[in-house]
């Protein structure tokens, strides 16, 4: 992992294959579309070439991310760059911690885990949150409900830590879409 590749800064994705057009999009694919977080995307017009699965996807994705209840918003954020820090997905790791900033104004919890690693010094319920998460990235077949333990020292009820599970579940399979979709330009780096 190369962290100079991570940034706060917006970072775009350029996809290897042809995003659906506007135009040319099925009441289908455009309803699907719709019902993304951001329909006018590179991203999301290239999913809808599944528009079964992009259907599906989207509502599942703001219920695991957008809802007003359980783990707060932020921390779900913290988790996705997390997961995305370790599978090398510049792209997803901008957007979540652009979010994480913008929701807890600390800059700088994203910019020590860029700089020294996931292994930086955290506050203990964030340091929680990105072991936790990290551990299900790389060893999800590893996880024991001892795991569990440092999240509830922290004050973590079971939808707390459901809530944990399910955004960095979700950006497993976020990240592998990214990567293997297309890939991201980042400013002022050469591809």
């Amino acid at each position: 992992m190369n962290p100079a590749r991570f940034t706060l800064q917006a970072v775009e994705w350029d996809p290897w294959l042809a995003p659906v057009e506007a135009e040319t999009a099925t009441d289908k694919q455009r309803a699907a579309l719709d019902a993304s977080p951001q329909a006018n995307s590179p991203y999301f017009r290239t999913l809808a070439h599944d528009v079964d699965s992009l259907a599906e996807r989207s509502p599942l994705f703001h219920s695991v991310m957008y809802v007003p209840r359980g783990l707060k918003r932020a921390e779900r954020e913290l988790a996705t760059v997390v997961v995305s820090i370790i599978n090398g997905c510049v792209y997803c790791s901008s957007v979540h911690a652009r979010r994480f900033v913008e929701l807890t104004k600390q800059p700088e919890v994203i910019r020590a885990l860029y700089d020294q690693g996931l292994d930086t010094e955290l506050p203990p319920r964030l340091r929680a949150i990105v072991d936790y998460a990290a551990k299900l990235t790389r060893a999800p077949a590893a996880m024991r409900v001892a795991d569990l333990k440092p999240l509830r020292e922290v004050g973590m009820n079971d939808l707390e830590i459901l809530d944990l599970t399910n955004a960095a579940a979700m950006f497993a399979n976020a990240n592998r879409l990214m990567q293997t979709l297309g890939e991201p330009i980042v400013p002022g780096v050469q591809s």
